[in-house]
């Protein structure tokens, strides 16, 4: 869950650092005073777009820090699976710092890339946010919760799907990109002949271009070559008296002559008759490479020319000989499939029938559990709407088979929904409301809450749209969800406020001559008054407070009752 929130020169936010809790957290707050950038803040900590002006004025960077507490060893295990290390205390920190034009992401004190950010997050925490319940106006959307909801059973047929339909569009790709007339045929197995034969003629080694390379400097370098290794053996080697090694044979002697009167002549010694030997070495080396130079225009100008012809393959085919030789053997392969072309067509076609067979039949069998799957789904959610006040609610899904297939099969599924006695099922997008569509994702959210492993949810606003008895039942199943899960919930009114196991108020206040927005925890008398706050408004009398101690306390006795 999430332990921990930190921000720092974030917007109207100084620095705010709130802790919270298991269950249901309320957050309440008056119009602007800043709730949105609270939801906000842990959005962009999870790496989502930065605004221009999201740095707190005259700051030079914002920071927000995550931090939360791993219980589900499946959790960690996926949070390994991703190069991140849990520590002993199974705790995980995300932090961004936004500075102007960059920010920089970290986990657990490592620099990630935003979207690997984007994806660990994804595993932790899970934002509802004021306009989500828009996306079931998308039928795609639709899927994607039957989906959720049967993933024990379809995560991995899914999988396999994915892969089998990968396969398929690459055998379909390369069967279409295959078909050819007789013309076509011959004229590409007359240049891939060529094409081939010109690289098989040069007989090309690997490595051999770089051996050339340094044998060409040296060809094309030889006098200077020469002139060096000449003034070397000059200096160092020839007979005259002032060479190296006749100056250190003589000085081999003379130190020599005169060690038996003094011992402490000996390491000299010892270090002069290394120099000799070293120089020794050094002239067998020196006269057996000056032997060894090559300075032949005969072959200077075969090394040249094998040269010229390798760099011309590697400009029509590849920049490396091994590259050279992979284009000669795809190609080799393709003259083999042109020479049998029939052949390779009909294998092709085979191929091709036999992952159609096998896409048909993963998706015959997903189709088949989506569908027993959608029963219960759809049986759930409309009791779910019962008790948010959709009292006479029918409520089904729609399938209808694709003429192709797709990575996700041939199922194409629709929410149907009926809101009133004697209507017929229409539509989801097309009948409900925006405050029906929140009440509705709220329904499918708690039907999906035991099967969701996230951990953590949050619920920006869900109470778009309602008041009322249905803003009690709203809030009931919050704290059914919230058994099971943390979830945080931003809200104005005062029935859901009311559940709240941990109650936040976010305020606005002046200070240093500018507007700050906090967040602190509330006790018991401060969630009274600031349930007052919601129900009374402006004018808060004795009866308002009064009223909002029994909303408070029925909350409480209605929990209790609930089991929770």
């Amino acid at each position: 869950m999430l332990l921990n929130l930190h921000v720092k020169n974030l917007a109207l936010i100084d620095e705010a650092d709130v802790y919270f809790n298991e269950g249901l957290n309320i957050l309440t707050g008056e119009t602007g005073a800043g709730k949105s950038i609270i939801i906000g803040s842990i959005n962009l900590a999870l790496g989502g777009k930065v605004s221009k002006d999201i740095i707190r004025e005259s700051a030079e960077y914002a920071l927000v820090e995550l931090v939360f507490q791993l219980e589900d060893g499946a959790l960690i295990d996926k949070i390994k699976a991703l190069d991140v290390m849990v520590e002993e205390d199974r705790q995980i920190i995300l932090s961004r710092k936004i500075m102007k034009g960059k920010s920089v992401s970290k986990v657990n004190g490592e620099t990630v890339t935003a979207s690997a950010l984007k994806s660990i997050g994804e595993l932790l925490i899970d934002i509802h946010g004021q306009h989500e319940h828009q996306s079931l106006l998308n039928k795609k959307k639709h899927l994607e919760i039957l989906d959720e909801f049967a993933k024990k059973e379809l995560g991995q047929l899914k999988d396999q799907l994915s892969k089998s339909y990968r396969s398929y569009l690459e055998i379909r790709e390369e069967y279409e990109n295959s078909i050819l007339d007789e013309d076509q045929r011959a004229r590409e197995l007359a240049f891939a002949e060529f094409e081939t034969g010109e690289i098989a003629a040069a007989c090309l080694v690997p490595g051999e271009d770089k051996d050339l390379e340094a044998k060409h400097r040296r060809l094309l370098n030889g006098k200077k070559i020469m002139d060096a290794v000449k003034e070397a053996y000059n200096l160092s080697i020839n007979d005259e008296s002032d060479s190296a090694m006749i100056r250190i044979g003589r000085s081999v002697r003379e130190i020599g002559s005169v060690v038996e009167y003094d011992s402490s002549l000996e390491g000299i010694l010892s270090q002069l008759e290394e120099i000799d030997a070293l120089l020794n070495d050094f002239s067998r080396d020196l006269t057996d490479y000056a032997s060894q130079i090559d300075v032949d225009s005969d072959s200077f100008f075969e090394t040249e020319e094998r040269l010229n012809t390798i760099h011309h393959l590697k400009s029509k085919y590849g920049d490396t000989i091994e590259k050279v030789l992979a284009y000669q053997a795809e190609k080799e392969k393709r003259l083999e499939q042109l020479r049998d072309y029939e052949a390779y067509i009909e294998k092709l076609s085979n191929r091709l029938k036999k992952e159609e067979e096998n896409l048909l039949q993963l998706s015959d069998r997903i189709s088949e559990i989506r569908k027993g799957y959608a029963l219960n789904l759809v049986e759930s959610v409309r009791e779910a709407l019962v008790e948010l006040n959709f009292l006479e609610v029918r409520f089904e899904m729609k399938f209808t088979r694709l003429d192709h297939f797709t990575a996700n099969g041939t199922d194409e599924a629709e929410f149907m929904i009926s809101t009133n006695p004697g209507e017929k099922l229409r539509p989801l997008g097309s009948v409900a409301s925006g405050g029906e569509l929140s009440r509705i994702m709220l329904a499918v959210k708690t039907v999906l809450a035991d099967k969701d492993a996230t951990d953590t949810l949050i619920f920006d606003e869900i109470d778009t749209g309602i008041s009322g008895r249905t803003a009690q039942m709203v809030s009931e199943k919050l704290a059914v969800i919230g058994r099971a899960h943390q979830v945080i919930c931003i809200t104005h009114l005062p029935q859901i406020a009311a559940m709240a196991d941990s109650h936040y108020a976010i305020e606005k206040n002046i200070k240093n001559n500018g507007t700050i927005t906090s967040i602190r925890k509330l006790n018991d008398e401060e969630i009274i008054a600031e349930l007052s706050r919601i129900l009374g408004g402006a004018s808060i009398t004795d009866k308002v407070t009064q009223s909002a101690r029994e909303m408070k306390e029925l909350a409480a006795q209605k929990k209790a009752a609930m089991g929770i």
